[in-house]
C-alpha cells in the first residue's frame, strides 16, 4: 500500500502558526503582570514568587476555573475576538474575590479547530485587558489545535486563578447578622450566562446581529458581546475599607441573583429583596421577544445586578459610596433577617449547586 507521507500539519495542526500566535501575544501578556511573576512567556509553568505570604498569619489560598460559555458562537459569529477574553477573567478572579481573597495570578487554556495566530492574539489581549483591570498577573497558558472536533472557526476558552486572604478575614455565612443590609452592584449587561436562553430567542425572532436596535442604541451584536465588568480592585478597596462589617459578598452568574445570594447566607436567615430598579433594555427585549417566563428570566440571567455586598446597616450607605466613587452604580435593595411573614415559605430561593445555606425572597414589580 502506497500514499502519500502523512504529517503532522496535513492531519491539521500547524505548530508554526502556534509559534506565530504566542509572539503575537508577547506585548499584550507584558501588560498583564506583577513584581512577583519570575520567567517569561513560553515556559512549562508559570512562575509566581510567593514570599510575601510569609508575612501572613494565616494564609489561606482560594482557587477558581471557569469559562464564557456559548458567549464565545456570538465573537466567532461576529468575527469579534477581543473582548471575550475580558469576560474569561471576570468570571474566574471576581469568584475568588467572593471570599474576600485577593487574586494573584491567572492562567489561560484556548481550544480551536485552526490556529489562526491573529485571532489567537486577539482572544488573549481581552484576557491581558481583563487581568490588567483586575490586578492579576497573568503567568501562562495553552492554545490546543483540535481538527476534526472543531470546526477550523470555532473556539473555546477557560481559564484558573489563585489567590490568597488571611483565614481570619475570609468573607461569608459565619459573618452574616439579623438586620444587615444587601446592595445591588450593577452588572455591564448580560455578563456571561444565559447566553444559550439568549440566542435561541433571537434565532427563533429571525434578530441577527447586526441588527440595529434603537431602544439599546447599538446593534444586537454589540449588546451581546459588551464585555463582563470586573469588580475585583473596587470590591478589595471595600474589603479593605469595611474590615469586619462587610460580611458577605455574592457574584450574580449561574442561577440568578437569588440563588447565588443564597449560597452566602447562613442557615436559618433569610434576605428579603425588593425589585426597585429596572432592568437594562436587554433584559426587557430577551423576555418579550422569547415570551420568557418571568421566573425563568431571573433564574438565568442577572437582570442588571453582577454582584451583591451585604453588610452592616450602620455602613451601608458607606458602602454603596465607595463602590459608586469606584464607577459602580450601587444601592440597597433588601434586608437579612431571621423572621418570615405568614405564607411567604412557598416564594423562597434557596442556595444553588450544592450549598444548604440560607433563603431569598425577592418581592414586588420592577418599575415600569
Amino acid at each position: 500500500m502506497s500514499h502519500e507521507p502523512i504529517t503532522y500539519a496535513g492531519s491539521g495542526v500547524d505548530v508554526h502558526a502556534g509559534d506565530r500566535a504566542v509572539e503575537l501575544m508577547k506585548s499584550s501578556v507584558r501588560r498583564a503582570q506583577r513584581p512577583e511573576v519570575l520567567g517569561g512567556l513560553g515556559g512549562f509553568a508559570g512562575m509566581f514568587e510567593a514570599s510575601a505570604l510569609q508575612g501572613m498569619r494565616r494564609p489561606v489560598l482560594a482557587t477558581s476555573t471557569d469559562g464564557v460559555g456559548t458567549k464565545v458562537a456570538i465573537a466567532q459569529a461576529m468575527d469579534v475576538h477581543d473582548t471575550i477574553g475580558q469576560d474569561l477573567v471576570g468570571m474566574v478572579v471576581d469568584d475568588i474575590v467572593v471570599s474576600g481573597a485577593e487574586p494573584l495570578f491567572m492562567t489561560d487554556y484556548i481550544a480551536c479547530g485552526q490556529v489562526v495566530p491573529e485571532r489567537i492574539a486577539a482572544i488573549v489581549s481581552g484576557i491581558a485587558r481583563g487581568c490588567e483591570l483586575a490586578g492579576v498577573a497573568l503567568v501562562g497558558g495553552e492554545t490546543a489545535e483540535h481538527p476534526g472536533l472543531l470546526d477550523p472557526d470555532e473556539y473555546d476558552v477557560a481559564g484558573a486563578a489563585t489567590g490568597v486572604v488571611e483565614h481570619d478575614e475570609v468573607l461569608g455565612p459565619h459573618r452574616v447578622a439579623d438586620g444587615d443590609v444587601v446592595l445591588a452592584l450593577a452588572s455591564s449587561g448580560l455578563h456571561s450566562n444565559g447566553y444559550s436562553l439568549v440566542r435561541r430567542v433571537l434565532s427563533a425572532a429571525g434578530w441577527g446581529w447586526d441588527r440595529q436596535v434603537p431602544e439599546l442604541g447599538r446593534t444586537l451584536g454589540e449588546e451581546c458581546l459588551e464585555p463582563t465588568r470586573i469588580y475585583t480592585l473596587p470590591l478589595l478597596d471595600l474589603v479593605r475599607g469595611l474590615g469586619r462589617e462587610l460580611h458577605a459578598l455574592s457574584h450574580v452568574t449561574g442561577g440568578g441573583l437569588a440563588a447565588n445570594l443564597a449560597r452566602v447566607l447562613p442557615e436559618g436567615m433569610v434576605a428579603t429583596i425588593e425589585r426597585t430598579w429596572s432592568p437594562p433594555p436587554i433584559f426587557t427585549l430577551v423576555q418579550e421577544l422569547g415570551r420568557v417566563p418571568p421566573a425563568d428570566l431571573e433564574q438565568t440571567l442577572n437582570m442588571g445586578v453582577g454582584f451583591v455586598a451585604v453588610v452592616s446597616p450602620e455602613r451601608a450607605e458607606d458602602a454603596a459610596a465607595m463602590l459608586r466613587g469606584a464607577g459602580i452604580d450601587t444601592w440597597p435593595i433588601g434586608t437579612v433577617g431571621t423572621q418570615l411573614p405568614p405564607g411567604a415559605e412557598g416564594d423562597l430561593v434557596r442556595g444553588a449547586k450544592g450549598v444548604q445555606g440560607g433563603a431569598v425572597r425577592v418581592v414586588g414589580a420592577y418599575p415600569s
